[in-house]
């Protein structure tokens, strides 16, 4: 699947995931790697997402292009936080490296489609 196709995808209604989070950003996490946090107002929102099937390793992997096995994903409930992790492309520093501060490696989730009706149980 490609991006393009990520994006055209819907089931049903759906919202991209921008407009449903409060917040989502990225940074770096240490020198090697990246994280992404997709913050959610709330438990209904978070258990929404969650329970969409949407955010898998295989659509960040596609619209990030990086290697669906090098991702984590992780739930955080109390905080209602999705955390991506990944390796960075070049590390921290390197000449070459657009993105010193890892801050823009967001932006391809945006505007991921996320089901808001009949959400897959998973």
């Amino acid at each position: 699947m490609t991006q393009q196709q990520i994006v055209e995808v819907t089931h049903g209604e759906s919202r991209p995931l921008g407009e449903l989070a409060k917040l989502i950003r990225s940074k770096n996490a240490g020198p090697w790697m990246m994280t992404i946090d997709v913050m959610l107002a709330d438990a209904a929102t978070f258990e929404m997402v969650v329970r969409s099937g949407a955010l898998t390793a295989d659509k960040v992997g596609t619209l990030l292009g990086v290697n669906p096995a090098d991702i984590d994903l992780y739930e955080y409930s109390p905080a209602h936080t999705i955390k991506i992790s990944f390796p960075r492309r070049l590390p921290n520093g390197h000449p070459d490296d657009t993105d010193i501060f890892g801050g823009q490696q967001f932006a391809p989730l945006v505007n991921l489609p996320i089901p808001t009706s009949n959400p897959q149980i998973s």
